[in-house]
Order: structure tokens, then sequence, then C-alpha cells
């Protein structure tokens, strides 16, 4: 995947929540594209944690709180990026539901702050926002959404995001002109996993430490659909489109779905039993939702615009992510002295 073109080389590049899951990935292959890169996060998230295995590759290794109004634009006016990647969210559905205001106030407040420290920035900079597959309103439609469809969420995270979106748009059409040197793209992503995720309330890490427990995990909602893709396919999309954006060969203010391809587009426990297949005695039962917590049943995403615009499409198929992301904790678990951040390169540059 790793034949990007070398706009990154030797360029400031600033990747919020670069601590999490997705975060440290980016930061890795950015690293390996040349480019000099700034992430700023509040605090690690998990242990134990990707980023701890790829921290040094950071040319600089900020913390802060973004939901501080002066954190972006004093970040911004010290290390002048070109490019920008805002992943920094509360991303767990599940812990939306116990702390829905922190939820609103990191996914809307941090998109905010950084768009307000954007608007006085005289340089140029191509910005990348990441939301997500669950700021559509979901009708549990059969069919991907498309950029076109209506943004919403009955639950606090998918809320929070589709209200993120409104103050890009807002701020895009009120600021950012396509003559402006701030250039403005929203990417949503669908249901992220590989190596490296200990996050609590997602399948794969939580199906990781039942594995190492050998305990059976509880799943709920077995019959759900998810856009499942491993998290090198979606940052490939956001990086092609960052420098799709500074070349202006993709107009500023667009949005952007990226993920699987339908036939990927599985059930929680087509996903389960492939885990089963390359995890040596994991099990699963089912658990019923609690009273009151609504979740999605059916979720998938159109990428075919990713596909026009970009040429952007997935490479792996559902048993390759899989396969992939068992391989990687695996290994990790095998021997944790391991250089995990030259496995995760490898894995990159396949």
């Amino acid at each position: 995947m790793n034949n990007l073109p070398s706009m990154f080389k030797n360029q400031v590049v600033l990747v919020s929540g670069h601590t999490g899951f997705k975060g440290s990935w980016l930061c890795l292959w950015l690293h390996s594209l040349g480019a000099k890169v700034v992430g700023v996060s509040k605090e690690i998230t998990t242990s134990p944690s990707h980023y701890e295995h790829t921290k040094n590759f950071l040319s600089h290794d900020l913390r802060a709180n973004i939901e501080d109004k002066d954190t972006f634009s004093t970040i911004l006016k010290s290390y002048k990026p070109v490019f920008i990647f805002h992943l920094a969210a509360q991303a767990i559905v599940v812990n939306s539901f116990k702390e829905p205001y922190q939820t609103f106030a990191t996914n809307t407040l941090g998109t905010l702050n950084l768009l307000e420290a954007l608007r006085n920035y005289p340089l140029e900079c191509s910005t990348v926002l990441i939301t997500s597959d669950k700021s559509y309103q979901n009708r549990e439609l059969d069919r991907g959404y498309h950029e076109e469809d209506r943004l919403g969420g009955e639950d606090p995270y998918s809320g929070s995001k589709g209200a993120a979106e409104l103050i890009i748009n807002s701020y895009y059409h009120s600021f950012f002109t396509h003559q402006s040197k701030i250039k403005i793209g929203i990417a949503r992503a669908g249901n992220v996993v590989g190596g490296g995720d200990w996050s609590i309330g997602r399948l794969i890490p939580d199906a990781i430490r039942a594995w190492t427990k050998q305990e059976s995990l509880l799943i709920r909602n077995p019959e759900s659909t998810r856009p499942w893709q491993h998290v090198l396919e979606p940052l490939f999309g956001y990086l092609q489109f960052a420098t799709s954006l500074q070349s202006s060969s993709i107009p500023s203010g667009t949005a952007l779905n990226f993920g699987p391809s339908p036939v990927d587009t599985q059930k929680v426990v087509d996903v389960a039993n492939l885990l089963q297949s390359n995890l040596e005695k994991f099990s699963w039962h089912q658990e019923n939702l609690p009273e009151g917590f609504h979740e999605s049943k059916l979720l998938a995403l159109d990428s075919s615009k990713a596909k026009a615009k970009l040429n952007w499409q997935t490479h792996l198929s559902i048993e390759e992510v899989i396969q992939w992301t068992a391989t990687w904790y695996k290994n990790f678990y095998s021997d944790q002295q391991m250089n995990y951040a030259n496995f995760s390169r490898q894995q990159i540059d396949l």
C-alpha cells in the first residue's frame, strides 16, 4: 500500500489523536514517507498501546486538551503544519452512553477549536477531518450510505459526529472558500480493525482480551452488519485525500466515504467466526443489549465517490483483514520483546 507520492517528504504534518489506534498507525506511515510528524493528544487511552511502540518516530509528541480554545492556535503558530489530520475523538459508542456530555464536548469543541485556529492561520494547509460512518442518520437501509445522505444520529456518539459535521460545513462555507489557503476535506470511514487496538467496547480488542484470558467473549447484536476494514485501508485514503486537496485535484469542502466493498460488509457473527478460525481456542456467546441502549443494526458505506475521485478502493477481503489482524496479535502475545513498529511497518509495506 505504500505507493504514495512524495508530497509528505520533509513536510510538517499535525496529527491529533496520535496516541490512539488509528492515529499511531497514521504517524508511523507518515514517518515512513519522510514527514516531520507532530502529534497532539490529551492522554494515552489504553494499555497496552500501539503508540508506545511507534512514539519514537514522532518529531514532536505533545499533550494538550483540544477542548481548550487556544490549544490548536498555539500548536499551529509553533510548528506551522502543511497538512493536518484531525482524528482526536471519543470514539466508543458504548462509552458515549456513560459520558454523553464529554463525548459531545470532545467531538464538537475539538473540531470547532481546530477550525477556528485555521481561520486565523496565514499559511497554506490541507486538512482532513475524520468523522465517522455513524455521522449518517441511520434508517436501516439495505444499501450503503453515500455522501449526500442526511446526517444525524440517535446515540450520543453518532449525534456528536453529526454535530461536528455541521460545524465543519458552516466554517467551510463561511471562511474557507475555494480560493482560501486552507483546504478542508471530510473523511467518513467504517469499522476499522487491525493490530494494536486495545480499546474497550470494540469487537476485536474485546475478543483479544477474552482469548488471552481463555474466556468466552460476550457479543452484543451478532446479526448486525458493519463495514469492516483494516486500518491501513482508510488511512491510505486519508493520505491520498490530503495530497489531492493540496494539489487542488479535488475541491476543498469535499466529503468522502472510505468503506469496504459490499461483499465485505459482514455481520458481527461472521467476523466472530473468522476470529475463531484464526485464533486457537477463541470462543464467543451472545449477550442481549441493555434496555434503552440503541445501536444501528444495518450499517454500510457507498465509497464509489472515493473510487471516482481518488481511484481509492479496499484491497483486503474480510478474510484477509481478520487474518492480518489475528497475526499481529498472535505475534504480540508470543513475543512481547519484539519490535512491533517494525512488524506494523511490514504490513504497511505489503
